[in-house]
């Protein structure tokens, strides 16, 4: 896979904790990245011929790693859209919308993040 990982302007973690140092500012709610990809007739066709051999099924392993990198490039997106400087919480989730069409979603709680030393926000 000769793709490039998509690397997002903000942190994103799994984790609700923010990263040691840093504490929570103000939550702004949950951001999202969605896309709905599906592969071409002749995309679907290798597919079809490398499932005859078994092992990995290299052009769907491909379209996953697109939808994910774009999907990710869209929470991105949105997250600093709201303001925020962090992602917390951040899921991928996946689902087939129709036949050969896919839905990613990417998404987690958007949130400002300061050095642990700063005051508290006084509301969220």
């Amino acid at each position: 896979m000769d793709e490039e990982i998509y690397h997002p302007s903000i942190p994103v973690v799994t984790t609700f904790d923010p990263p040691p140092g840093w504490k929570i500012h103000s939550i702004l709610g949950p951001c999202w990245g969605i896309t709905v990809r599906s592969r071409s007739i002749g995309g679907q066709f290798v597919a079809g011929l490398q499932t005859l051999g078994g092992g990995e099924i290299t052009m769907y392993t491909e379209l996953a790693n697109t939808s994910r990198n774009e999907a990710l490039q869209r929470l991105d997106a949105h997250a600093i859209a709201l303001g925020a400087n962090m992602v917390l919480a951040m899921r991928f989730d996946s689902s087939d919308l129709a036949a050969n069409t896919n839905e990613i979603v990417a998404y987690g709680t958007a949130v400002v993040v300061v050095p642990d030393g700063e005051p508290e926000a006084t509301s969220v």
